[in-house]
């Protein structure tokens, strides 16, 4: 794997994280939300990752070809956000304005508590692909001033 893999990498995980982030404020933005019936009632969602895999072949110059990184990782990519399956909290409040005919509302599926933990830990994969990022920029400028002298 090459230097500049680094970059490409640690931005699709910075990628993949936004994603997260961007799921977990919408589940915590919809808490709260009720409504009159499950199948209008907001369902938490995740976004679901896998890894980007490449398997190059190289010519090692006598005309064979050789594995180089075989199944390599290069990278992070979301297949695809999900709903929760996990069962909605139906109350009894008859005054509510969206109770349906028998008094009962319905609230999302969505635990504040795994939502802010969810948070953290993406937050923190954000920041340390960052660091990574920062490190291999500055090996990289290291690197191109090996061959200078003072």
């Amino acid at each position: 794997m090459s230097l500049g893999n680094i970059f490409n990498i640690a931005g699709s995980a910075m990628s993949a994280q936004t994603i997260r982030l961007n799921t977990v404020a919408s589940n915590m933005a919809n808490v709260d939300s009720v409504a009159s019936s499950a199948d209008q009632t907001y369902r938490a969602r995740k976004p679901v990752f896998s890894e980007m895999m490449v398997n190059s072949m190289k010519d090692n110059g006598w005309g064979d070809t050789t594995d180089d990184d075989s199944g390599a990782g290069v990278g992070v990519k979301v297949d695809g956000i999900v709903e929760s399956s996990a069962p909605l909290k139906p109350r009894y409040e008859p005054d509510n304005p969206m109770a349906n005919e028998k008094g009962y509302v319905y609230y999302p599926n969505v635990n504040p508590i795994e939502e802010m933990a969810d948070m953290m830990s993406a937050s923190r994969s954000f920041q340390t692909n960052v660091d990574i990022m920062n490190s291999a920029k500055s090996m990289m400028q290291k690197m191109l001033t090996l061959g200078q002298s003072s």
